[in-house]
């Protein structure tokens, strides 16, 4: 018998500027009305974690994930979420989080530019994180309100296994990397973080093993699915959320919400 699905979505930008891996703010909006308007709980990262252990998924029920650290997600996509009483989980390049003032969200004046996903990595491949990227202060803040959790995407962002062939520097040097993530998230917000999301979807079995002894529990993927009852938590399926308006996304929703129309949905999707 197929188990309640839960589906864990996944975005990077909330933007006008268009690009890869970008939702408009308009659309981003009226997908999150969609969920309020329909009775759809987002998730916390523990509610999520402690509905994985129970063995008892909600209906009705989903995970919002932001991978990397955007600006944008505060300027664009945190007022979104306060408005219809939403929560998100962004995982944050630790290393890449600046400090400095509380900068203008939409609904205030002086709202910063943001740019496009190839600008903030061209600017995050010369270590200019700040126009691109959160502050602190703007973390402090959206977890005071309720908006957003926050976990890591490690400290550095690094494919370790693309400039290390040693395996056993390699784990070495990730090991490093997810405890100075898990350092600084423990330091600014005062836990130790559990969630890990890997960077560009990469992991083998090593990664896996490396992250479990470090601390972590539970690891997203950018495997294509949806997480079911039994549900592997070091190896948790999410859904890409495409730059489309909210009649789509409520009949994508509700193919993902239903035992059996997500699973044969999935099946032709995963062929």
């Amino acid at each position: 018998m197929l188990g309640q699905p839960l589906p864990v979505l996944m975005y990077h930008h909330v933007s006008p500027q268009p690009g890869l891996v970008t939702c408009s703010p308009e659309n981003f909006r009226a997908q999150m009305e969609w969920l309020a308007k329909n009775g759809w709980r987002t998730l916390s990262t523990a509610a999520f974690a402690e509905s994985l252990a129970s063995g008892v998924l909600p209906k009705k029920s989903v995970l919002i994930t932001f991978d990397d650290g955007y600006l944008d997600n505060w300027v664009y996509a945190h007022p979104v979420l306060q408005e219809f009483g939403l929560r998100a989980t962004v995982f944050l390049i630790t290393g890449w989080v600046g400090n400095g003032p509380v900068r203008p969200h939409v609904g205030q004046a002086g709202v910063p530019a943001v740019p496009n996903h190839k600008k903030a990595m061209t600017d995050a491949g010369a270590g200019r994180f700040d126009d691109a990227f959160l502050r602190w202060s703007e973390v402090e803040m959206m977890l005071a309100a309720g908006t957003v959790d926050f976990h890591s995407h490690t400290h550095t962002h690094t494919r370790w296994d693309r400039i290390i062939a040693d395996p056993s520097a390699r784990d070495a040097a990730l090991t490093d990397d997810l405890n100075a993530s898990r350092a600084s998230l423990a330091s600014r917000l005062g836990e130790a973080t559990s969630h890990l999301c890997w960077p560009q979807g990469y992991f083998d079995d090593r990664y896996r093993q490396v992250a479990l002894a470090t601390g972590f529990t539970h690891l997203y993927t950018t495997e294509h699915g949806v997480v079911r009852s039994g549900c592997e938590p070091a190896r948790l399926p999410r859904i890409v959320a495409k730059d489309k308006g909210g009649h789509w996304f409520g009949r994508r929703m509700g193919i993902y919400g239903h035992p059996l129309l997500s699973a044969l949905y999935l099946a032709v999707k995963n062929r």
